[in-house]
């Protein structure tokens, strides 16, 4: 069987053109190819097998996948699981690494969002089961507010397939600049008449947390001999957890330090002198001084340990009743808990907000203009405890009617809802501060593993005092209803009409609160109302306690394990024990404060319908499949967002009309050339559309949404050539280029007052500097930050991919091995309006010089110029193994701040295992290594001066497990 794999054409006079070709091939030959219907969902159960070889494994897996991509008319590709619990990798993004062009995001370790031809995951759009959805979870130090999937919501063994389609069709649903993936979970009438089961239990092992966790998964299915009734669950259970160890810096900083080398760089006033040592006064400018404040520097150095308790829990059902062979009905659903502790414990410095008291001692400078190396007197030491427990519950309920109501018509009739929820119920950290340490010393010489060496103790309670309390409850919803109706007419042989219209709601709400606050003097935090008392004299008189006084009690002996330190290293401090000091603070008995920035939501609205031709036969004879179409959409926008403490709401609509021509041709046997191009969309991201903002006190940085930004719009076009030149095998190649016409970028205002950004004061946290020092809201050195329309940019790229069982050279023993392997080479250019690095050290007025706008021309954000994964296997149907590796260079995730240029990621290589042994036709039992290298994460805070931001590991982590079916 020959088969198709499309791509599309663009821009309205080529998709004119195309179209009435189109017209006129349907009408010149008689088609030779079988083509799949690309507006449906695409599942691998609906697919026929192109070879009459049978295989069974991982090997039956890669038939399944390069037979779907070989029979359809999208430029697809797609991951198969053989069946339940036996998906190929322990992680839907993980898996979803393998295919050309598409690169992970990890969190905790584990593959959690996707980047697909250089374009992040908000340019990718997510169905599961044919109905577009967002599923959202936690990273980091906060939740996904935004349109990204998270991929680590779901168990992978939920899932019979993932299909990726690169490029787009008028019956595909729109939105996406990179690609659609369907999520499918089953198909019950596609099953073996009669009753199945099957149960897999599995035992990992992380050997950084040292933690044993079990995994559970199993399917019921039924369906009657006729084959006209089917019906299955599916349920799977995991718990883990794992350790993050390693250090970071929270970005680095200029600012200006009490005295460089002995040599004091301020004049102090009588008034500060008197009262409050170390701040106020004077800059007198200097060589040393002003080297060292114009230099960066590391704002909060820290070694420390994040702990990832996980427990997933996800169930699947699904209905299906086919009365006739013209009828079918299908119902499923999907449920899925993720619940996520994440605790942290640091020990640190904080120079952020505070290097006017620090004196700093034998600085060392690097050419990027680093001081990698200091002794620090004077300084705030700092050890935190954060714990964040939250839950993402997601639930989807969705129908189909399919009916054939003659030979040549036919029409579905889809729609469901589907809802997630990220509830943060705790989000707390308690803060143990000295704050006139002597003798800290840092050394950033090895960017990756620095020399953090405490010179005064941080194992005695009673250098500590208790500083600070916060807590940040929060809850995300977002929902998703669709209902679309897609009709198919067989005009004539080889030609099809394809016609459909859509509606689809999706709901985005969040809301967070605040607990935080600065404990300043004994009794100035009353414990049980929650009130506060800051003066000058208790905050900053020689004499003052700011805090309450750190005991036994208090605190717990935290030991640092293999972070990656050099020797010498301080690895034992003391961090403040949570639940007695939140108890002794009465911490979850204050009461809650909105936090302005982020109570939000936006309702988008879209409406349209599509009108495809599809023509396949022979022109001169030539083969070929052809697609073309025009698919219109009328999005309607209303945004929410607190404004000066008063809620504003902005409502909006614009329409979209996008063309589309797909064409593969078969010069030879088992030759497919396609031509494609499309002009597609993807909307705002969330945090930028929603109006009002957020203000950082610790950053001095006020943040505001647009609500009138432009959707992205792009046109790509794309050439793919492939040679399917032996049984199961495949050689491939395609060249892509996404012309992108309005991509929104950063702009700023600075040297502003905080009055003169327009934030509410009550927008502030209580625990930032800003806050507690009312005098630096007077000060000129406030960021006015936005989003806005901006110019467009360009992406380009090649893959190459190669599917080569060895069956092809010879049989036996030998045969059984196989080789897939997949390169991606992009570029990419995209300018940028930043904000870099201060250059004056002291302005008329007396104050540090404002950061300066600088104009970068780099890559787009998360593209990686060059990606490698490859698999060599053995599969002789009874023993199968794998190993896979994966390596991506570096890229950056966009704008930075505090004066660095463009943050990202360095380059990762990540190496997996797997092998499994059948002792019966019904057991199977497997040993699986992820991450067996214990690759290091390593985080830079600018692109060019490469400043270290994170270097942490996680492990490796083991599976040992069987495999049950009836």
């Amino acid at each position: 069987m020959r088969s198709q794999h499309t791509q599309r054409f663009s821009g309205i006079s080529i998709f004119k053109a195309a179209l009435l070709t189109g017209c006129a091939l349907g009408a010149a030959g008689t088609a030779q190819a079988q083509v799949a219907q690309s507006d449906q969902p695409t599942t691998v159960e609906d697919e026929v097998a192109a070879d009459e070889i049978v295989v069974t494994g991982f090997r039956q897996s890669l038939e399944a996948a390069i037979n779907l991509k070989r029979t359809s008319v999208g430029a697809i590709d797609a991951i198969v699981a053989e069946d339940i619990a036996k998906f190929p990798d322990q992680n839907l993004a993980e898996s979803l690494q393998r295919i050309p062009g598409i690169s992970i995001s990890r969190d905790a370790g584990e593959g959690r969002a996707i980047t697909v031809r250089g374009l992040s995951s908000q340019f990718t759009r997510v169905r599961v089961n044919g109905l577009e959805t967002v599923a959202t979870s936690t990273d980091g130090a906060s939740a996904n507010r935004d349109r990204a999937f998270d991929f680590n919501v779901f168990a992978s063994e939920l899932f019979s397939s993932i299909v990726v389609h690169k490029t787009a069709e008028a019956s595909l649903d729109e939105g996406s600049l990179g690609a659609v993936v369907d999520l499918n979970t089953g198909n019950p009438l596609a099953a073996k008449a009669g009753f199945t089961a099957v149960g897999s239990a599995v035992a990992s092992y992380n050997d950084l947390s040292e933690y044993f966790g079990p995994r559970l998964a199993g399917l019921l299915s039924w369906r009657n001999d006729a084959g006209t009734f089917g019906v299955s669950l599916s349920a799977a259970y995991q718990k883990t957890q794992v350790l993050e160890l390693g250090n970071n810096t929270v970005r680095w900083a200029q600012a200006r330090f009490d005295s460089v080398n002995g040599t004091s760089c301020f004049q102090q006033s009588a008034t500060n002198a008197a009262g409050r040592p170390n701040s106020g006064g004077t800059y007198r400018p200097s060589a040393v001084c002003d080297q060292a404040a114009l230099s960066f520097h590391p704002r909060i150095p820290r070694y420390g340990e994040v702990k990832h308790d996980r427990e997933r829990l996800g169930i699947t059902g699904s209905i299906q009743f086919a009365p006739t062979d013209m009828t079918k009905f299908s119902i499923d659903g999907l449920f899925s808990r993720f619940n996520s502790d994440r605790r942290e414990r640091w020990g640190e410095v904080l120079l952020r907000s505070n290097e006017r008291s620090i004196d700093v001692v034998n600085p060392v400078y690097d050419a990027n203009n680093n001081m990698i190396s200091a002794t620090l007197n004077d300084a705030w030491v700092r050890t935190e405890h954060y714990l964040r427990q939250s839950t993402t519950e997601f639930y989807q309920v969705g129908g189909s009617w399919d009916q054939d109501v003659t030979d040549n018509l036919r029409f579905t009739l889809l729609g469901g809802i589907s809802k997630s929820n990220a509830d943060i119920p705790v989000e707390t950290t308690i803060v143990f501060d000295d704050r006139d340490a002597q003798g800290y010393s840092y050394d950033y010489t090895n960017m990756k593993a620095p020399k953090l060496t405490f010179g005064t103790s941080v194992t005695d309670p009673a250098v500590f005092q208790l500083a600070e309390i916060r807590d940040r409850p929060s809850e995300i919803e977002n929902r998703f209803k669709t209902l679309q109706f897609r009709t198919e007419w067989d005009v004539g042989e080889g030609f099809t009409v394809k016609a459909g219209a859509m509606w689809r709601r999706f709901n985005f709400d969040t809301v967070a609160f605040t607990r935080d606050t600065a404990v300043c003097g004994n009794g100035g935090l009353d414990r049980v109302l929650g009130t506060i008392t800051c003066s000058p004299t208790s905050l900053f008189g020689p004499t003052a306690v700011y805090g309450f006084q750190a005991t036994p009690q208090l605190s717990e002996l935290f030991n640092l394990g293999k972070a990656g330190q050099p020797s010498g290293n301080t690895n034992a401090w003391l961090v403040p024990n949570l639940a007695a000091a939140a108890d002794f603070t009465k911490l979850y008995d204050r009461p809650l404060r909105l936090d302005v920035g982020n109570n939000r939501g936006v309702q988008e609205t879209t409406k349209g319908g599509y009108l495809q031709v599809d023509a396949k036969g022979e022109l001169l004879g030539l083969e070929y499949a052809l697609n073309a179409g025009m698919r219109y959409v009328k999005t309607e926008q209303s945004s929410y967002g607190l404004v000066s403490g008063v809620q504003s709401t902005v409502e909006r609509s614009y329409d979209d009309w996008l063309p589309s021509a797909n064409l593969a041709l078969f010069p030879v046997e088992n030759v497919i050339v396609r031509l494609a191009a499309a002009e597609v969309i993807t909307r705002p991201t969330l945090g930028a559309l929603t109006p009002g903002g957020t203000a950082d006190g610790f950053n001095y940085r006020v943040s505001s949404g647009n609500p009138f930004l432009e959707p992205f719009r792009a046109t790509n076009y794309d050439i793919a050539a492939e040679w399917y030149f032996a049984p199961q095998a495949v050689l491939s190649v395609a060249w892509f280029k996404k012309d992108i016409a309005t991509f929104t970028r950063s702009a700023s205002i600075t040297g502003l007052t905080f009055a003169e950004t327009g934030a509410p004061a009550s927008a502030l946290s209580p625990s930032s500097p800003a806050a507690l020092n009312p005098g630096q809201l007077l000060e000129d050195r406030w960021t006015l930050a936005t989003t806005v329309n901006g110019e467009g940019a360009t992406l380009k790229g090649w893959e190459f991919s190669a599917q080569i069982p060895f069956t092809i050279f010879t049989d036996g023993f030998l045969g059984n091995f196989g080789v897939l392997a997949n390169a991606t080479f992009i570029s990419s250019n995209a300018d940028y309006q930043l904000q870099g690095p201060i250059t004056v050290a002291s302005l008329p007025n007396g104050n540090l010089g404002p950061l300066n706008n600088v104009n970068v021309t780099s890559t787009l954000a998360n593209v990686s110029k060059r990606s490698f994964n490859g698999t060599f296997y053995y599969d002789d149907g009874k023993f199968s193994a794998r190993v896979m590796g994966t390596y991506r260079s570096r890229w950056h995730e966009g704008a930075s701040g505090t004066g660095n240029v463009l943050e990202g990621f360095g380059s990762q290589f990540n190496l997996d295992a797997s092998i499994r042994y059948k002792l019966t036709e019904w057991v199977e039992v497997s040993l699986e290594g992820n991450n067996l290298t214990d690759t290091y994460r390593y985080r830079f805070t600018d692109l060019e001066a490469d400043r270290n931001y994170e270097n942490n590991h996680f492990g490796r982590t083991f599976f040992l497990g069987a495999r049950f079916k009836y």
